[in-house]
């Protein structure tokens, strides 16, 4: 049965989405084992099965190992764990320096490095929970850049490599952007950055924010180059409250939440059971229609581009439609500010947003349109359409017909 009643149209999948029936199944026969993981007896034994089980689906549909995969509360804290956790485990270091083989402290990527003399490489348009850890650790002496993006969102392998130093330690770019799409070349990119340590002998920890990309894009960890990739339940029509990062043996990072040293540990906690069968069903689900759904969900989104752009004079598409995910689309309409278009169309009950629910409610425009270089009123007036499976023909229709109702409405005044 589905979620939004005809009356409704819900056009904000990458702000929250359903969890599907299948993984709330799961939860549910999860639920049922009160075991703590942890515990050696009966209950506590199939309840680690039952982890470990998730564990292994989850690993599979990124073509890793289980033991690559810790379980979090979800893709911010994944973030804060590759990023914040490497830091952390540079300063714990910086005690151990004389080590020449770097045995002592852990691994040679780290002979020598303290936060003040290595640099740490992102971009300007990443999500909120990574660009926080970046400048946080700016704020305590690192050297922290930001690689800016083409006028279509997109960071080319090239402009990478003119920001890369010899004490690069550590770079962090999203795999497809969350508010406007774009899909980034992150194999190439993983290639530069080889090529870039062999060099220089240097060690660059990649990281990668997946987001919503798994649910239309092959997601092969390995496939990708990256040391380090953060995916999360909720973006993949799983439960809220639980993430995972996928962490390859070049990734030495240190744990931000102590305890009992759960999740190899990196990540202490008694581990969700329950959330984590949710997050694997979801996960394994999502994948199997991910070349229908994709196929399906592009068309609806170039039916939608196309009928806005054709009668709503001097609309802007934010990115490129053809290097963007299948669902997305972020356009910026002249003269009407974005939150008043979103609130016009949520009385005629079609949800959208403006830009990442991250940052909905404290910046007034679009960080990552104005990043585009264009007119500063498209980061203003930035609209985020984002379809899901719910989604059908006749609701792309109706927001058409209202968004240009909206725009004739004003125009008259």
């Amino acid at each position: 049965m589905g979620l939004f009643s005809k009356s409704r149209i819900y056009l904000d999948y990458a702000s929250a989405m359903p969890i599907l029936d299948s993984a709330v199944r799961a939860m549910r026969e999860a639920e049922k084992l009160v075991g703590n993981p942890g515990s050696i007896h009966d209950d506590g034994v199939k309840a680690s099965r039952s982890l470990e089980n998730s564990r292994a689906r989850i690993a599979a549909e990124l073509g890793c190992k289980p033991g690559e995969i810790l379980f979090t509360s979800g893709i911010t804290e994944s973030n804060n764990l590759a990023i914040l956790g490497y830091a952390k485990k540079v300063e714990f270091l910086r005690s151990d320096l004389s080590s020449e083989d770097g045995s002592a402290s852990g691994g040679k990527g780290f002979q020598g490095r303290t936060l003040e003399n290595t640099h740490w490489l992102t971009t300007s348009i990443e999500h909120a929970s990574v660009l926080a850890c970046f400048l946080h650790i700016k704020d305590m002496g690192g050297n922290v850049s930001f690689v800016k993006p083409d006028a279509h969102g997109i960071v080319s392998a090239t402009a990478f490599k003119k920001e890369l130093r010899e004490e690069t330690a550590f770079v962090s770019l999203g795999w497809a952007n969350n508010e406007i799409g774009v899909i980034q070349p992150i194999a190439e990119i993983s290639r530069v950055i080889h090529e870039h340590e062999k060099k220089h002998g240097s060690t660059i920890i990649f990281h990668s924010d997946a987001g919503q990309a798994p649910l239309y894009l092959p997601a092969s960890a390995h496939s990708l180059g990256v040391d380090l990739l953060s995916i999360g339940a909720a973006k993949l029509y799983g439960p809220h409250g639980i993430g995972a990062l996928f962490k390859d043996d070049r990734a030495e990072l240190a744990p931000i939440i102590l305890g009992g040293g759960q999740e190899l540990g990196l990540r202490s906690g008694t581990e969700n059971v329950a959330l984590a069968a949710g997050f694997a069903e979801a996960f394994n689900c999502v994948a199997r229609e991910r070349a229908s759904e994709s196929k399906r969900l592009a068309y609806l989104r170039d039916m939608l581009a196309e009928g806005l752009a054709s009668q709503i004079t001097g609309i802007v598409i934010n990115g490129d439609t053809k290097h963007t995910l299948p669902h997305m689309l972020n356009i910026s309409v002249p003269d009407i500010a974005g939150e008043y278009f979103v609130l016009s169309l949520d009385r005629a009950c079609i949800f959208i947003s403006t830009k990442s629910a991250c940052g909905e409610g404290t910046e007034k425009s679009s960080r990552v349109v104005a990043a585009l270089m264009g007119e500063p009123w498209r980061a203003q007036n930035s609209l985020r359409f984002s379809l899901g499976r719910e989604t059908a023909e006749g609701d792309i229709k109706e927001a058409i017909k209202e968004c240009v109702a909206i725009v004739a409405r004003l125009q008259l005044r």
